[in-house]
């Protein structure tokens, strides 16, 4: 089982060159290489999923080259990391079956999306502080070519802007490498772990300070999100259903582990001013967020505020630091990556059939296109916690976290999220079910909105699956909190 490991990132890659390859000697032949890449990644990251969680919480290392650690690179896949492996390789999968018909179509863009999964999957099960990083900038570095994979100047410049954030984001996050590198000498994360308790505490403490807002630029978190409202709403439709679902959920994925692996909630506890950084972000990005995506008239944008909203509720998780509030992350970063694909997914089929690409042209939409505007509702309704869908089960083992913490003010703010989420879906549920369609100029089009067409099955399979999940896994995270809750409490020891 443990040879197993490296697949994950090598399966992307394979695919990723046999699909650049492929289209040299014939164009058009990406999407089937991807797939069948995808199929076995989806096959790879079950298997290592069962081993870890089939016997209780279990842990799988390999050292890559053979050497002993802390000198080799060490992949560990145990119950966190396999299932954010299992949720990259489903969610690229289904986006995959959306993109056959809705594109781009390229055997370039294929080869870049499998890069990207490889960047995302290494990201997760490396040990190495300095190889998360170069995963880090290899799912960067493809997040922003997807992005300008739109054929508008939009997309260009939303990708220009992604990369100068971005790169700025990374930098800092090896500025901080560097600094744990003098401090200990090491780059294994265990190892690190054990240097620095003993190390110089300020040189610990501008570490974690420059790698914890580095990856605060990745997750987008309050004030440091200027990047992402562009990218998604600039990007083909496919692309924002994908980064939307799996590059800022990983980043945040990072963040927790970084925090708890290499730093330790002992660091936290005894250094006031780094638990402050990430409460601080969190009740920043869930106030601020909502606020912003409630002014916004275009959807994709809407989206993309709640997600930096939603995204500081897993950042109050990792600042509580108990298994609880812990377990309701993990949760809810599955949670949110279904939910928030699935309406991106959503919103393009709605702007394929419909045209409509605004909050006002949402209009009447359960009567123009009812698969959707029904999926739309219940992924809405999820996305503001209503049981028992999953956004529910994250929120209440987060609030439970912060309860059982004393984190009174804290619990307030996520409490009160919920009602800042209703604000703002709400009022799309309002216009699809609740109000006459909008009238439709002679062309069947609205102003600026591209000729509807019909979607096909593929899209109209990922918008319902997405749907399903969202309220399928309500019902199985209070099965799988059990698992995780004994894999946190590994961690946090």
């Amino acid at each position: 089982m443990t040879d197993l490991v490296p697949f994950v990132v090598a399966v992307p890659i394979f695919g990723s060159v046999l699909a650049f390859a492929a289209g040299i000697a014939r164009p058009k032949t990406g999407w089937p290489v991807a797939a069948v890449a995808s199929l076995a990644q989806v096959a790879v990251a079950g298997v290592l999923a069962a081993a870890t969680f089939g016997a209780g919480p279990a842990r799988i290392a390999y050292v890559v080259g053979g050497f002993e650690t802390p000198f080799g690179i060490e992949l560990v896949v145990d119950g966190l990391s396999a299932t954010v492996l299992v949720l990259i390789a489903v969610v690229s999968l289904g986006v995959l079956a959306y993109a056959r018909r809705a594109g781009p179509r390229s055997n370039a863009f294929y080869a870049i999306y499998m890069l990207l999964v490889a960047g995302l999957s290494g990201m997760t099960v490396t040990a190495d502080l300095f190889n998360m990083y170069v995963f880090l900038e290899i799912t960067g570095l493809t997040a922003y070519a997807l992005v300008a994979a739109g054929e508008d100047s939009r997309s260009t410049v939303a990708a220009l802007k992604y990369l100068l954030v971005g790169t700025f984001g990374a930098s800092l996050f090896l500025l901080g490498i560097g600094y744990a590198y003098v401090g200990t000498g090491t780059l294994n994360m265990a190892d690190l772990a054990v240097k620095l308790a003993d190390a110089d505490p300020v040189l610990a403490q501008a570490a974690f300070a420059l790698i914890v807002v580095g990856l605060f630029i990745k997750v987008a978190v309050f004030p440091l999100h200027t990047w992402q409202p562009d990218a998604y709403a600039g990007a083909p439709d496919t692309v924002s259903a994908l980064i939307s679902a799996l590059v800022s959920t990983v980043a945040a994925y990072a963040l927790l582990r970084v925090v708890y692996t290499v730093f330790g909630a002992g660091f936290l506890d005894s250094t006031p001013v780094a638990r402050g950084i990430l409460i601080g972000g969190a009740v920043v990005s869930i106030v601020a967020g909502s606020l912003l995506a409630v002014s916004q008239s275009e959807i994709k944008r809407v989206l993309a505020y709640s997600s930096v909203s939603q995204f500081g509720l897993i950042l109050a998780a990792i600042a509580i630091g108990n298994d609880t509030a812990l377990t309701g992350a993990a949760i809810h970063l599955v949670g949110h990556a279904v939910m928030k694909g699935g309406l991106f997914l959503t919103a393009g089929v709605v702007a394929t059939e419909t045209g409509a690409r605004t909050i006002d042209e949402f209009d009447g939409l359960a009567d123009r296109s009812p698969v959707a505007a029904g999926a739309f509702g219940v992924l809405a309704v999820s996305m503001v916690g209503v049981p028992p869908t999953v956004g529910f089960a994250g929120k209440w083992y987060i609030a439970i976290g912060a309860a059982e913490a004393g984190s009174w003010a804290l619990l307030a703010v996520i409490v009160a999220s919920t009602l800042l989420t209703l604000a703002y879906f709400l009022r799309l549920v309002e216009r699809m079910f609740f109000r006459a369609p909008a009238t439709v100029p002679a062309d069947g089009r609205s102003d600026g909105a591209e000729t509807p067409a019909s979607s096909s099955t593929g899209m109209y399979a990922t918008v319902v699956g997405a749907t399903v999940c969202a309220v399928a896994l309500g019902f199985g995270a209070f099965v799988y909190s059990t698992q995780m809750q004994a894999t946190l409490t590994q961690l946090l020891s």
